[in-house]
């Protein structure tokens, strides 16, 4: 099975191209007149493009001439016949080029918005990048399939139902959510405040059921050497893709920044048994390179771990001691920390709190900066959406430290 990520637009081929999507999977069901290809991760592809699935599912039913069937409730998108994968994936390319990219810009940061004057309608792709408005070309057959289904919106302050979070509601694509442009809350009316989600973390923890809460993004995760293989070098296009400009550097969009040299060179650094020698060729290679003391080097040296990594950091927790130094290096370790078990190992998602429970115990991660990022949604290193599942994932680590907190408070007033 093919697993791990691609660019939204294929025809680019910048490995720190930011705006990712999940690569399309297809499964065979039936035989003869009811053979079927099922979609099993279509809703992760259409929450990539914020588009709902089933705008994805009836292009292909338009494009093939094929009957088509959707299950919101149960996340099950099918197209009668047989079809290949990668057709599909090209097809996939036509719906993003038709309904996602702005014309303008090319960029997929697009929400679609019907428009209304006399008895026409139109759909017009609203850019959150460039500003422009382009339209759709309304001849295409999906266009009267949106338009009997436009895009749903969520009230401000009321919880998304499935179908729309798997719908994107808000627009904007890839890994960045456009609500104002620059990562804060604004435009969106789908989306949850982060007070409204520290909130509900809070009533959940006491609660919470770790095999119950975190949910499961793909119907199979591929553990293959292949598919590791894969998410490992889907995670270090990410976290590359994370600290391209925005930082005290300049830019590092360029393969030979040092920071782009720093996470190849780990991707390529050889196995050994030697773990101390190890954390001085690392650290030595990044003083080499000038970044010994940057945090994007932090984020970039969290590519070490693999599925093992509460076994690993105790080995590396020297190394890691001796480069972060700071708040902003802690929170570029989460940040990394967010980006292995979201999007290279999302199996590893019920470790969360023994990875940071191992960060604590080493006096890595401070109680106060682990509590602050555990209660507060960011973009700036994955999606939304992983973000939320990686913090929910991390509530039985809060509350033991509110709980040792008052434990502490009790012992003082004795």
């Amino acid at each position: 099975m093919a697993s791990g990520f691609v660019n939204i637009r294929r025809d680019v081929d910048d490995k720190f191209y930011r705006y990712r999507m999940p690569i399309l999977l297809t499964k065979i069901e039936g035989k003869g007149n009811g053979i079927k290809t099922v979609l099993p991760n279509m809703s992760d592809v259409a929450r990539a493009l914020s588009r709902p699935p089933s705008y994805t599912t009836k292009f292909f039913g338009c494009e093939l001439g094929a009957q088509t069937s959707v299950d919101e409730k149960n996340e099950r998108y099918i197209v009668n016949g047989a079809h290949d994968a990668n057709r599909l994936r090209e097809l996939l390319d036509g719906f993003i080029d038709k309904f996602v990219l702005c014309k303008s810009c090319k960029n997929p940061e697009t929400e679609l918005i019907i428009l209304k004057v006399g008895r026409t309608e139109d759909i017009i792709r609203d850019c959150k990048a460039c500003g422009e408005r382009t339209p759709i070309d309304m001849r295409h057959k999906l266009t009267t399939f949106i338009l009997k289904n436009p895009p749903i919106k969520a009230r401000k302050g009321k919880k998304a139902t499935n179908g729309d979070a798997a719908a994107g509601v808000g627009g904007g694509g890839g890994d960045v959510t456009p609500e104002n442009g620059n990562g804060e809350e604004g435009g969106d009316p789908g989306a949850e405040s982060d007070d409204e989600l520290t909130k509900k973390i809070k009533a959940e923890a006491a609660e919470l059921n770790q095999d119950a809460a975190i949910e499961k993004e793909d119907w199979a995760v591929d553990t293959s050497p292949e598919a590791v293989k894969a998410r490992q070098k889907a995670l270090e296009s990410s976290m590359a893709a994370a600290v391209l400009g925005g930082d005290d550097d300049g830019d590092d969009d360029d393969e030979n920044s040092p920071y782009t040299q720093f996470g190849n060179w780990i991707m390529d650094v050889p196995e050994t048994e030697d773990q101390k020698a190890l954390n001085i060729a690392i650290y030595k290679k990044a003083e080499e390179l000038g970044i010994e003391k940057k945090h994007k080097a932090v984020l970039i040296l969290v590519t070490i771990f693999t599925e093992d990594v509460v076994a690993e950091i105790p080995k590396f927790a020297p190394l890691l001691k001796k480069m972060v130094t700071s708040e902003k290096h802690q929170k570029a370790l989460l940040g990394g920390i967010e980006r292995l078990v979201g999007l290279a190992y999302p199996d590893l998602l019920p470790q969360v709190p023994k990875i940071l429970m191992a960060l604590y115990q080493d006096d890595i991660l401070d109680e106060e900066v682990v509590t602050e990022w555990g209660t507060h949604v960011s973009k700036k290193y994955t999606d939304k959406d992983t973000s939320k599942r990686v913090r929910k994932a991390s509530a039985p680590f809060l509350k033991w430290l509110e709980e040792a907190d008052d434990d502490d408070s009790d012992e003082d007033d004795d």
